[in-house]
């Protein structure tokens, strides 16, 4: 099962203010900012990981925040939905604290068996909280938002689709299994790991997806190293898609294709992991530049936003 695809490792989504982002991922939401870095392609453009204490793979939700950039438009050919596994009995907590936010539940109900509540962030992403019962990851906890409550990580992601049968084949390749549907929702997942292990599909006649503030730019899937994510390489070539060679991501190895419906995939590393350049206790206090900008330092900090 090492060799396995390990569900997902990060999500990685577009916003429209670094300022915002972080203050509602962080404040409202209880995330840790893990990692405070740049667009690799961008360097005056941050690059904000949230997830566990740690940066655990399945719990990083990654953005771009593009400073005034325009809202985009959730369709076809994308994720667009993000999934997180809280506790058992703490939708009660959420419902309020989001209340207190000025923040509108969209939707709530049952879903294959769990609650759940949906909410929109501030550049209109969907999430969804829903309470997952044999979860025991540790969430990371705030002064307002304590373990008892706090998310744990990845529960699913959703794709919506015009058809999905080219995607579950890709998907199938990687390990994933169907295990039910509910109206247009079909659900999939890996038996490989017990967390972060969903796909959902949701077919839709909806015209593609525009790519811009709040929408999903990537799902990434996890697996344990290099030498795992180069077999995965070689056997998705030999399947017939067209994928990037190995980029390091500083924290992880990364390979990137399309799968047929158009939704970015990309396969990403375990190793070597957030504290590579920060100890445990000081992730995402630092900005941490890639090697090629840290000669220019001074001009990107002038630039960034405030936070």
């Amino acid at each position: 099962m090492q060799d396995s695809i390990l569900g997902l490792h990060h999500i990685t989504a577009i916003a429209g203010s670094a300022k915002i982002n972080h203050d509602f991922y962080t404040k409202v939401l209880g995330l840790r900012l893990v990692k405070k870095t740049v667009n690799f392609d961008d360097p005056g453009t941050y690059h904000f990981y949230y997830g566990d204490e740690q940066g655990s793979p399945g719990t990083i939700l990654t953005f771009f925040p593009w400073e005034g950039i325009a809202k985009g438009k959730a369709g076809a050919g994308q994720a667009t939905e993000v999934g997180y596994a809280i506790p058992a009995g703490s939708l009660g907590f959420w419902n309020e604290r989001l209340q207190s936010n000025n923040i509108q539940v969209v939707d709530s109900g049952t879903r294959f068996g769990e609650r759940f509540i949906s909410f929109r962030d501030p550049d209109g992403m969907l999430l969804t909280f829903i309470e997952a019962e044999n979860d025991s990851r540790t969430g990371w906890a705030t002064p307002e938002v304590n373990a008892q409550v706090a998310t744990k990580g990845f529960h699913s992601v959703s794709l919506n689709l015009n058809r999905k049968d080219t995607t579950v084949q890709v998907l199938e390749i990687m390990g994933y299994q169907f295990v039910g549907e509910e109206g247009n929702r079909f659900r999939y997942k890996t038996n490989a790991i017990g967390t972060a292990s969903i796909i959902d599909i949701t077919e839709t006649t909806d015209p593609r997806g525009i790519n811009a503030a709040g929408t999903i730019h990537h799902i990434a899937f996890r697996v344990k190293d290099e030498e795992t994510e180069m077999a995965w390489r070689a056997k998705l070539v030999q399947a017939g898609f067209n994928i990037t060679q190995k980029i390091d991501r500083n924290y992880f190895y990364s390979l990137y294709f399309r799968e047929p419906n158009g939704v970015l995939f990309e396969i990403a590393t375990d190793n070597p992991g957030f504290a590579v350049d920060e100890p445990l206790a000081a992730l995402g206090t630092g900005l941490k530049l890639p090697a090629q900008y840290e000669a220019h330092r001074k001009q990107i900090e002038e630039v960034l936003p405030v936070l």
